[in-house]
This record gives structure tokens, C-alpha cells and sequence, in this order.
């Protein structure tokens, strides 16, 4: 198996990367691992003092739940995997606090952490709107969990294709294919030229042929792949992987034991 890096964006937190030679059995499985086992920190539990806005309790604690945290997991270990035994202590949970009295709105960048590294991801995501007079007094307990869990635990999403390979290339007679797709055609000479790594990198490869008229013909690769990561922000892309990965091989050697029983 081979790695290639294609592209990189950590502003946005997305990542793509190639993996040739091997199979989809086996890009799958890091997939699913990387959406529904890597644990990420979000609020389970939320404890409201005094609320007298518009907005009902439960709303308030549904979006406290849906707020992205920046993760720290070498800091934080999973409840029931805690010497505590999920009772909780400050290796398995995190207190936030959230104190506001002024007209407005509410927004998840007030949530104060006694953790400095974990902070909401996007800041101005709007908890609730107090009028003058109102006030909000929140404190909330986050802990680490797993997307195939609840979905405010699920890191980011990631997904694959495979490799695109172009067979034939002839005469390309849609120049707007240029501003539709300027990624993946381009002109050169006054004529219009397919960028390979472009349609690596692109969603569009199965809709070539159609959309160049048959001009361009793309096979799918049967051992190579293309892995699209984007990150929600509570880590970055390559902890996603390089978590998903080690899980991964905690899984196989746990399997390979069983086996060794047999």
C-alpha cells in the first residue's frame, strides 16, 4: 500500500490523499472507524440555573449539544474506559460554564472552558437571544464520545472514490466546461485541456464522459483510491486519521487474539 497527498487545506480542514494498492474493504473500514470510533468532546450533560428567555430548556441544552469542541485526547479518556469507572473525574469530563445578562445574542464563544485548549470551534454559533432584563446561566459537562453513538461525537465526515483513470482524450468542444470546472479544464493554446490532478482531486470524474461528449474517457481504478477527509474543527484531519488508524490496528490485533484461541 501507497500514500500520495494531494491536497491539504488546513484554513478549511480538509484533506485528500491517494492509497494505492489495496482494496475497498480496506478504505472503507478506515472510514467508518474515522467517523464513528475516533472519540471527540461534546456536551452530554447540561445543568441550566436560570434561563428566562424566549427559548425552552431543552432547546438551549440541544444546541450546547451540537457545538464543536476543540479535543484534546491526550488529555481525556473515555468514561467507561476511566480507572473512575464513569463516575466522573477530570480525566474523563470537562466542566463549561456559560453566564450571560446582556441584550442579544447568545453565541457559543461564551462557553468558559476550566480547560484552555477546549473552546467551541466556531464561536459565533448562537446559543439563544436574551431581551433586556433576561438572563442565561448554563453549566454543562462535556465528555468524549463516538459518532456511532450520537452524531455531535462523529469528528468530521470522510468519504472515497476511485481513481480516476483517463484512457482517451480527443477534441474537448465545450469552452464552458472552463468556467463551469476550473479545477479540472483549462485552456492552453485556445484549446480546451483536461488537469489530471484536478480530476483526481474533483467529484465530478464519473460525469466526464457526459459532460465533454464523449471527448474524455475515464475508467474507475480497481486497487487505488481517492479519500476525501473534512473535519468539523475538534481535530484536525491528520489526528482523525492517525486515530482512525491506530484503532484500526487495535481492532485487528484484538481479532488476531481471538484467533490465536481458536
Amino acid at each position: 500500500m501507497e500514500i500520495e497527498l494531494l491536497d491539504y487545506d488546513k484554513k478549511s480542514n480538509k484533506l485528500v490523499f491517494a492509497v494505492h494498492g489495496t482494496n475497498a474493504s480496506v478504505v472503507n473500514a478506515i472510514r467508518r472507524i474515522a467517523m464513528d470510533e475516533v472519540p471527540v468532546l461534546a456536551i452530554e450533560e447540561v445543568e441550566i440555573r436560570k434561563n428566562s428567555s424566549v427559548m425552552y430548556d431543552e432547546m438551549v441544552a440541544h444546541r450546547l449539544g451540537l457545538v464543536p469542541l476543540k479535543t484534546d485526547l491526550e488529555s481525556y479518556t473515555l468514561p467507561e474506559s476511566c480507572k473512575c469507572g464513569g463516575v466522573g473525574c477530570a480525566r474523563c469530563q470537562l466542566k463549561l460554564t456559560l453566564v450571560s445578562d446582556a441584550a442579544g445574542y447568545v453565541y457559543s464563544e461564551e462557553l468558559s472552558s476550566k480547560d484552555p485548549k477546549v473552546k467551541a470551534v466556531f464561536g459565533k454559533m448562537p446559543v439563544a437571544r436574551l431581551l433586556k432584563g433576561q438572563k442565561l446561566e448554563i453549566e454543562a459537562t462535556a465528555v468524549l464520545g463516538k459518532g456511532k453513538e450520537h452524531a455531535k461525537w462523529s469528528p468530521g465526515l470522510v468519504y472515497y472514490k476511485r481513481y480516476p483513470v483517463i484512457r482517451n482524450v480527443s477534441e474537448i468542444k465545450e469552452p464552458s466546461l472552463v468556467e463551469s470546472f476550473p479545477s479540472v479544464f483549462e485552456l492552453k493554446g485556445g484549446k480546451v485541456v483536461i488537469n489530471e490532478k484536478g480530476l483526481v482531486r474533483s467529484n465530478i470524474s464519473d460525469s466526464i464522459d457526459e459532460l465533454t461528449g464523449g471527448a474524455v474517457n475515464v475508467d474507475d481504478s480497481e486497487n487505488d483510491f481517492v479519500v476525501f477527509v473534512e473535519s468539523w474543527g475538534q481535530l484536525d484531519c491528520r489526528e482523525i486519521l492517525e486515530s482512525a488508524v491506530s484503532i484500526f490496528e487495535g481492532k485487528l490485533a484484538d481479532f488476531q487474539k481471538e484467533l490465536g484461541k481458536k
